[in-house]
């Protein structure tokens, strides 16, 4: 159950004040422990009496699991890819449907897509979340049953689970005629959100759709590597992609033009944006989700390894009452995650933010979020002039991508607004001469930013299989190292194993250049000196470029030297 399900529950039962909400919530959320628990720790109610207020509400009944044993042809009911993905397990036949704990049974949609996709009338029942978990795990994938034929999940690369082959075994069996009702057809449904829920498992940052001449492939992409998942039939590509289109709310007719739309679904308890996009091809439409897994993604300023003087320059920066911040990078490296991290610092009661976002990435409380829509004429150039008669305090800019947007930003400094944003260059120094180059005067450029944030995300090496070895001298030569450099220094690999995937890699960390913005530096930009010419002045000053930030990272046994060379 959701906190604020739960929290909104208990307001109306009258045993919180509404006045309370946001500061239940926030606790809730801080509390580090399961929303029924935390209810019970502040002091609030009893947890078993919280449950059957639940099923009061719901008009269902509370069942204590523990020793609870059902039936094979209940259990058969609900495919163990179904239960796994809405944390559901079957209790019993009624005259009504199938009675069915499920762990957030304050959910209307979840109730109504589980019982969509099982073709059933569900009659939902309430019982601790844990104890839901802990029965799917036994009787569905722990052979507690003989289970519901259905096995465990694969890793990325290792095709794909039992749950997802049985599915797909029963989509191949549909035929190509009226693609649009496949679509909603409950075989088709099933296979589509455990895709999903697969890529999600395993912390996919995108999920690939892609038809090709002879086949459909599915691929998605963790900590920057894509694999690809064992392929559904290719005569039922349109219906699958049907499918996401009616999830995301896009026009199922139009497949002539790319379209963008937004999906958003609750996985295990887990709010999850994920932003679509389809793409006309020769052979069908593409179509490409970026997930947006807000509890895979750390928005906090700690978490991203900063080296300690560039960790308090940003701090120091983004307190300033006016003055440009900019993280740069290519696409993917992470800009956005740095600058809601700095958002997330400076949201507090007495300053007013504003962002303008093509698209809104995530969702923050307390900041006002502006999704750009060029179709309609909403430009970012708009959406700035708008803000100033706001009365903002700090503006987040998504991206500075014209002359329009660049002046109105620098206009909004130069009137007391701290402005963040992006662009798109090779290095810090970079940012500054594309800022000239698009138009901006030097003298204001050099009035107005405050510092450049350059980054790259790279691999970090899997801790499970991570061991030290010895590199050669030609390696260490393409660092610019010799033996003699290193100082005796361990450096580290990853030999690859179950938990990674064999990739000897798990997760990703961020490599960072800082240029601070000093009297020399603006000195040089107002002479409109070139980014070489910068780059040189700033390592004279102190600023560490990537590849030495790169070191760093090889040197604490974070990442490999062949991911700073690829990176850096």
């Amino acid at each position: 159950m959701t906190v604020e399900s739960v929290i909104d529950l208990l307001i109306s039962r009258g045993l919180i004040d509404d006045s309370q909400r946001s500061e239940y919530i926030t606790a809730g959320h801080e509390s580090g422990v399961d929303i029924t628990q935390a209810v019970e720790q502040m002091g609030i109610i009893q947890r078993d009496q919280l449950f059957q207020l639940v099923a009061q509400d719901i008009g269902g009944e509370y069942y204590d699991l523990s020793d609870f044993e059902p039936a094979q042809q209940v259990l058969m009911a609900v495919p163990a890819g179904t239960a796994k993905l809405y944390q559901a397990i079957p209790i019993q036949f009624l005259d009504g449907g199938l009675q069915v704990a499920i762990a957030n049974p304050l959910d209307p949609q979840n109730l109504e897509e589980l019982g969509f996709s099982l073709d059933q009338t569900i009659i939902p029942a309430v019982a601790p979340a844990e104890q839901i978990s802990e029965l799917i795990e036994r009787f569905y994938y722990g052979g507690g049953a003989g289970g519901a034929g259905e096995g465990g999940e694969a890793g990325p690369g290792g095709g794909e689970s039992d749950a997802l082959a049985a599915i797909r075994a029963e989509v191949a069996a549909l035929s190509e005629e009226d693609l649009e009702e496949e679509s909603n057809s409950a075989p088709i449904i099933r296979y589509v959100d455990l895709v999903l829920y697969q890529a999600i498992k395993e912390k996919a940052s995108d999920i690939h759709f892609e038809p090709f001449e002879d086949d459909f492939k599915i691929r998605y992409r963790v900590d920057g590597a894509l694999y690809e998942m064992a392929p559904p039939p290719q005569h039922l590509k349109a219906a699958i992609i049907s499918r996401i289109k009616v999830m995301s709310g896009l026009n199922i007719a139009e497949t002539r033009l790319p379209q963008d739309g937004r999906i958003t679904k609750e996985i295990n308890d887990k709010p999850v944006d994920m932003r679509v996009s389809t793409l006309p091809t020769a052979f069908g439409e593409s179509v490409v989700l970026r997930v947006l897994d807000r509890s895979n993604v750390n928005l906090d300023l700690e978490t991203l390894n900063l080296e300690p003087q560039v960790y308090e320059y940003v701090t120091d920066t983004i307190d300033k009452p006016n003055g440009i911040f900019i993280c740069t990078g290519p696409t993917g490296a992470g800009k956005t995650t740095t600058l809601y991290a700095c958002l997330r610092r400076i949201n507090t009661e007495d300053s007013k933010l504003l962002t303008a976002e093509d698209p809104v990435e995530y969702d923050m409380d307390g900041i006002m979020q502006v999704p750009v829509n060029e179709n309609i004429g909403l430009t970012f150039g708009r959406v700035l002039r708008a803000f100033l008669r706001q009365d903002p305090d700090k503006i987040l800019v998504g991206e500075m991508r014209d002359l329009e947007t660049a002046q109105i930003a620098i206009q909004a400094s130069l009137t007391g607004h701290l402005v963040l944003s992006t662009l798109h260059t090779n290095d810090a120094p970079g940012a500054v001469t594309r800022l000239v180059d698009m138009g901006c005067e030097p003298f204001l450029v050099a009035a107005t930013l405050e510092g450049v944030l350059g980054q790259r995300l790279l691999r970090r090496i899997c801790p499970d299989c991570k061991v030290a070895y010895n590199p050669t001298a030609a390696v260490l030569a393409q660092l610019g190292l010799t033996e003699a450099d290193t100082g005796g220094r361990e450096f580290y690999t990853g030999q690859g194993c179950d938990a990674c995937n064999d990739t000897g890699y798990r997760g990703r960390q961020g490599l960072f250049e800082l240029l601070d913005m000093t009297d020399p530096i603006r000195e040089l930009v107002s002479q409109r000196a070139a980014t070489v010419v910068l780059k040189q002045k700033a390592q004279e000053l102190g600023m560490k470029t990537l590849r030495e930030d790169g070191l760093r990272n090889i040197f604490g046994g974070i990442t490999t030297i062949e991911e700073v060379l690829k990176y850096t």
